[in-house]
């Protein structure tokens, strides 16, 4: 039992994210039909990507912001970001369900696409640059439940969502039932206390999976279901929902 754990967190890492993972056979199925291990990946990869944030205190803001843009992308990669262009190539486009999925499926790169991986590039800078604001360990503890969170949205599409047709949605979504969601909700817990008492890191990880909805809603009703690019485009929207949500509430409350 627990190789089969290890095969599914090495198969989520070496899918989520760059890491030199070894990658051995089995591992994808093990990863697709344990979705725990998406929040075991977001503690990782939130770890890791918040390494400059520990600079804050040395290193002018924007700087620090610069190094965390980078090393979230040097950590998961920037192959995510072709599902943000897909879906804003398709949120623009005029049309039923079938044109909307033919655009997601063109390789041609629209304006939609090129707004939507700006705003999100954008957006996730302007993160790091508020998290520099903060005390080291608030910011790092935030960048980290926002990257759980936002796997724990990754994983509750999984086990609650359905596919719009055969591709890498389908993989996830008949692998998984909701029931299946107690595992991974009970791995991204440790994070909501992260910053405790303070509860910035509990709407961090609120906000991920908040941010998570927003694409999954909009392709539940005009794609009529979930695929590969939508579950990449969440993987980014989530996390700066998360952040941005962590930082207003250590701001606010």
């Amino acid at each position: 039992m627990m190789r089969h754990h290890l095969a599914a967190v090495r198969g989520a890492l070496g899918f989520l994210t760059r890491l030199p993972v070894g990658y051995k056979d089995g591992d994808w199925d093990a990863f697709r039909s344990r979705p725990a291990a998406f929040p075991v990946v977001g503690y990782v990869a939130g770890v890791l990507a918040a390494v400059p944030l520990f600079a804050a205190d040395v290193l002018p803001a924007a700087t620090v912001a610069v190094g965390y843009l980078l090393a979230t992308y040097a950590v998961v990669g920037i192959h995510h970001l072709d599902g943000v262009a897909d879906l804003g190539d398709a949120l623009v486009v005029h049309g039923d369900v079938e044109r909307r999925r033919e655009v997601l499926k063109d390789t041609t790169t629209g304006v939609g696409a090129l707004l939507a991986v700006s705003v999100v590039v954008a957006a996730l800078g302007l993160a790091g640059l508020a998290l520099a604001g903060l005390p080291v360990l608030a910011a790092v503890a935030i960048a980290v439940a926002a990257e759980v969170g936002t796997k724990l949205g990754l994983a509750a599409m999984s086990c609650f969502g359905h596919a719009s047709h055969e591709g890498m949605g389908r993989q996830f979504t008949t692998a998984s039932s909701p029931a299946s969601f107690v595992v991974p909700a009970v791995v991204a817990l440790p994070a909501v206390a992260l910053t405790w008492p303070h509860p910035a890191s509990a709407v961090a990880l609120a906000g991920a999976v908040a941010g998570i909805g927003l694409p999954w809603y909009w392709a539940s009703r005009h794609l009529g279901g979930l695929n590969g690019d939508i579950f990449g485009a969440a993987n980014e929207i989530g996390r700066i929902g998360g952040v941005h949500a962590g930082v207003i509430a250590w701001t606010l409350l």
